[in-house]
C-alpha cells in the first residue's frame, strides 16, 4: 500500500471512506482480521446456541467479547 500525504485532516478523513469496495479491499480486510485473530484469538464456547431474537444473539456475542477483553486486561495488570 503506497504512502499518502495530506495537507488537511479533512483530506485524510475523506481518504478513509471507500464508497465502492472491490475484491482487493475485501481480501485486505480478511487478511487484517485473520492477523488480528492470530495476535489475540478469542476462545468461543463450543456448541450451538439458540436465541429468540437477533438482539439476544448480539448480546451473547458481546458478553463473550467483553469477558475476553477483561481477561486480557487482568493479564496485563499482573505483568
Amino acid at each position: 500500500m503506497p504512502v499518502q500525504k495530506f495537507k488537511t485532516f479533512e483530506e485524510a478523513d475523506k481518504a478513509l471512506v471507500i464508497n465502492e469496495p472491490n475484491d482487493a479491499y475485501f481480501k485486505r480486510a480478511a487478511k487484517l482480521f485473520a492477523f488480528a485473530n492470530t495476535l489475540n484469538p478469542i476462545k468461543w464456547p463450543k456448541g450451538i446456541f439458540k436465541f429468540k431474537t437477533i438482539e439476544d444473539a448480539n448480546r451473547h456475542r458481546e458478553e463473550i467479547e467483553r469477558s475476553h477483553m477483561l481477561k486480557k486486561q487482568k493479564e496485563q495488570d499482573l505483568k
